[in-house]
């Protein structure tokens, strides 16, 4: 009896769709699981050390942050300002959040990151500066301590 030769080696491939569709249920889980609560913290920023600080309990609905520095400035989103110009941002932002449908402006929470070396009284001016513009909501922002 003879036997058929066979005419090359042939080539086997492996199927690279199920682990091709496990990456990209890895990075959705990721993306999804990420929490991005740091992503509007200034790093210059150092919080003071408080007991009586806790993590937030949920997620704010409309927050805006302002980081007090120790220089006497004050950071609204991308901006770096002193506290005399901060009266007109605050107003463009409660124009805009009252032109949305879904929140009311006063409905806003304005979350204070103030530096360990900011003053005080810089601290409670702008939240009367953010009062005489109409928000009413305030977080104060401290680190917890750490039991030793």
């Amino acid at each position: 009896m003879r036997l058929a030769k066979s005419l090359g080696t042939a080539l086997v491939e492996m199927d690279m769709t199920p682990m091709i569709d496990v990456t990209f249920q890895l990075i959705i889980f990721f993306m999804l699981a990420i929490s991005f609560a740091e992503a509007d913290q200034d790093q210059r920023i150092k919080l003071p050390l408080s007991e009586l600080a806790k993590p937030p309990e949920g997620q704010l609905e409309t927050p805006l942050t302002l980081q007090l520095t120790d220089q006497r400035t004050i950071i609204f989103g991308a901006q770096e300002v002193t506290l005399d110009r901060l009266k007109p941002l605050l107003e463009v932002e409660w124009e805009l959040l009252s032109r949305r449908r879904k929140t009311e402006p006063r409905d806003a929470t304005i979350v204070l990151r103030g530096d360990r070396d900011a003053p005080v009284g810089e601290v409670q001016q702008v939240m009367r500066i953010c009062q005489e513009v109409g928000f009413e909501q305030f977080i104060l922002r401290a680190r917890q301590e750490q039991p030793q």
